[in-house]
Formats: C-alpha cells, structure tokens, sequence
C-alpha cells in the first residue's frame, strides 16, 4: 500500500501562495508582462516545483490568484492608502520593487480580505519582508500595514487604539 500524497496545511499552502504573489507582482513590475501570463506560468510551472535550484511550495492556486489580480484591480485605491503611511516626503513608487509588492498584497489582504485577521496578514508580510531584507524594511512594513489595518479594521484591535504592537 502506497500512502498518499499530502496536502500542505492550509496555513502553508497560504503563506507559499503570498510569497508566489509578491514573486508576481515583482515580476510584472520589472517585466511588464501581463497578468494573465504570470498567474498561468506560476500556476503552471512554479507551484511545487523546483525552479533554477530554488523549491516553490505547493501554494493555494485560488488565493494566489486573487491576491494577484486583486492588486492589480485594486491598484489606484491601495497605493495612496500606502502612501499616506510612508514616511514624509516618500511615495511609493520611490519604494523598492520588492517592498513595493509586498506592501500592495499586504494592503489588499486587509482592505479586501476581511476573512483574514489582520494580525495573521500583518505577520505573514513582516515574515515575507525578512525573507528579502537584512535592514529596516520589516520595520517599514510592520509599521504601514498595521497603521492601515488600525484605519481599515479599527474593531480588531479594540479599546487598544493606536497602540502598535
């Protein structure tokens, strides 16, 4: 009896499909390739395969996707919802291509994701931040995605306010 393949949790299947996301973002940012080429080739030929010695996980198709096409739809809402929380005299299109991206699904996951707790995206982006910087750019996105989440979602965070934590 042979055993089954296994499914990742859920939780892991999520975290792979926003790493997938940013990788896309980034991707179309640099590339200028187009949406539906992107979704289709990391659907395709990146989830659970090894790609130039690199593994990608078994990502949660249904979630990569709408955070992919999500950001893109939602685009010319969230960047001035960034913006407003970069710090003075900064916009984001000065921000790095990586941060860029990882800033715009995490804002798209609080504004448009309310099935996800705010906590929960706001971690899994600082983790993605550290998975590409070694300096203050964790910092930067803990601190614009939980100042959005405090405006988007104020009941979350109850009698706690402005308390960032």
């Amino acid at each position: 009896m042979t055993a089954k393949p296994t499914k990742p949790p859920r939780g892991a299947a999520r975290s792979a499909a926003r790493l997938a996301a940013v990788q896309a973002l980034y991707q179309m940012d640099m590339t200028a390739i187009d949406l539906n080429d992107v979704v289709k080739e990391f659907e395709t030929h990146r989830f659970g395969q090894v790609v130039d010695g690199e593994a990608y996980g078994d990502a949660e198709a249904v979630f990569f996707r709408d955070l992919v096409e999500g950001v893109v739809r939602e685009q010319r809402t969230l960047d001035p919802l960034i913006d407003r929380h970069l710090a003075e005299g900064w916009r984001l299109t000065r921000v790095d291509s990586i941060l860029r991206a990882i800033l715009r699904a995490g804002a798209f996951e609080l504004v448009e994701r309310k099935d996800i707790p705010s906590r929960v995206a706001i971690t899994e982006y600082v983790d993605l931040a550290h998975a590409f910087f070694d300096s203050e750019e964790p910092k930067v996105v803990n601190g614009i995605l939980d100042k959005l989440a405090r405006e988007c979602r104020p009941t979350e965070f109850g009698a706690e306010g402005s308390n960032n934590g």
